[in-house]
């Protein structure tokens, strides 16, 4: 019996760790981990220009480095609080050890609209911020054209926030 004792001890003992690492990763979503997408050979040239998304969200990244925003969301759990910001500001390509990086700063904000009408909570949405920045991912698609990205809402969905070049841009 003690042989079975030890046996049931071990396999609670082991059982009882499961559960913790399960724990300790629920919560580790989709991009909490996120390295980048490996592109490292996007060139300044090619990233400036015209940028949308399905939503109507416009960027024009100038050869200058100087950007125009119109209603872009916020990126994370800013998505959440539906504001969008126009207005200008300055962007810079990076590269790091996963990536390259598109970096957005507007440093002149112009107009907020919302994303929805306002709920009837009760309560006001958050007041925008008036700079914000933004860290897009840089990736190609299957025709080895550019694309933006960022991550947005809960960490464990994975959302992705796509930006594609504008015709004709």
């Amino acid at each position: 019996m003690a042989g079975g004792s030890r046996l049931c001890a071990w396999g609670a003992a082991v059982g009882g760790l499961m559960v913790v690492l399960a724990a300790l990763t629920a919560c580790a979503g989709p991009y909490q981990y996120y390295e980048g997408t490996g592109v490292h050979d996007a060139t300044t040239t090619e990233v400036a220009g015209g940028w949308e998304n399905v939503e109507g969200t416009r960027v024009v990244l100038r050869k200058d480095r100087t950007a125009l925003f119109e209603k872009l969301d916020g990126q994370d759990f800013d998505f959440e609080d539906g504001w969008r910001l126009s207005g200008t500001g300055t962007w810079q390509l990076t590269d790091g050890g996963g990536g390259q990086v598109v970096r957005l700063a507007l440093t002149a904000r112009t107009r907020v609209e919302s994303r929805s009408p306002a709920t009837a909570t009760g309560t006001s949405p958050p007041e925008p911020p008036p700079t914000y920045a933004w860290s897009f991912y840089v990736d190609r698609d299957q025709h080895d054209e550019l694309k933006l990205f960022f991550f947005y809402g809960d960490p464990d969905i994975g959302n992705t926030y796509v930006m594609t070049r504008e015709p004709g841009s």
